[in-house]
């Protein structure tokens, strides 16, 4: 049965705090998008047509948007993308409410610790230093990920997992073949092995992901694979399974969280299955 609280907030779109009288308030579930005035259902869009600037490719630009609900809507920006291309700006109003309670994510399941506590963890759990293997594989020559999270120099005020003195890191940088990245991760015994992938065009992301899992599963016993661990920007982290992989890190993820990850995982986890 509905509430007038959420009776208002479908109506508005409005994400204030709200509940019954006198008890605790809580954050709304229906929302409605905020462009000019809160619930006003504003949003802003962007893409490319592959049609030559003019009133036309504006107008087709238009037809886009509103087949895809957006009404009104009008073009705020637009620009030819060199021969035969338009990319555009668009804005105007949708209908669309976004129920929260509906959202399913991926919450961290294990707590955040610091260089120190990680490393003591580590020293006691494995009583030798853990080996990390990193790579960007296939034809992906983009490092800034994991190097952010594996060079001393690290990410967001952080410093890679380099800084950490119980964890040998062994980064093989760009392009590596995923033959390479095993035979890489069987010679140091590896503990982890960290991909980083940028390149997403036609799915190669998860292409290559799912090539490199299947690599470790026929070149390792169950018991003794190495931690799979992949990120990048157009990862989803809910597909660690479909991938066959222990760990999915989306866009934004620090050197801590991979380091508290892998103490999770090598240390924690194995201990109480043990």
């Amino acid at each position: 049965m509905s509430t007038p609280a959420a009776d208002t907030i479908a109506t508005t779109g409005q994400a204030d705090l709200v509940g019954p009288p006198g008890e605790p308030a809580t954050p709304a579930r229906i929302l409605r998008p905020y462009g000019d005035t809160t619930g006003d259902g504003m949003v802003q869009m962007s893409f490319t047509l592959p049609m030559a600037h003019g009133k036309l490719a504006e107008g087709a630009a238009l037809q886009l948007a509103q087949k895809m609900g957006m009404d009104p809507a009008m073009v705020v920006h637009a620009k030819a993308m060199g021969p035969g291309y338009c990319f555009f700006v668009v804005y105007g109003r949708v209908h669309h409410l976004v129920d929260t309670s509906a959202i399913t994510v991926v919450e961290r399941d294990y707590p955040l610790l610091s260089p120190k506590e990680a490393n003591l963890a580590v020293r006691k759990g494995l009583r030798r230093r853990m080996t990390v293997v990193g790579a960007c594989i296939g034809s992906d020559a983009h490092t800034v990920g994991i190097d952010a999270i594996l060079n001393i120099k690290g990410f967001a005020g952080e410093k890679g997992l380099e800084y950490y003195r119980e964890i040998r890191v062994v980064n093989l940088g760009a392009q590596v073949s995923v033959p390479q990245l095993v035979a890489s991760a069987q010679e140091v015994t590896a503990d982890a092995v960290l991909v980083s992938q940028v390149v997403t065009q036609r799915d190669a992301h998860v292409l290559n992901t799912r090539e490199m899992s299947a690599a470790f599963r026929e070149a390792y016993p169950a018991d003794r694979r190495p931690v799979l661990v992949v990120g990048g920007p157009r990862f989803d982290e809910s597909m660690a399974d479909q991938l066959g992989v222990d760990r999915v890190f989306a866009r934004g993820t620090t050197p801590a969280e991979v380091a508290s990850f892998l103490v999770h995982a090598l240390v924690t986890r194995r201990k109480a299955a043990a």
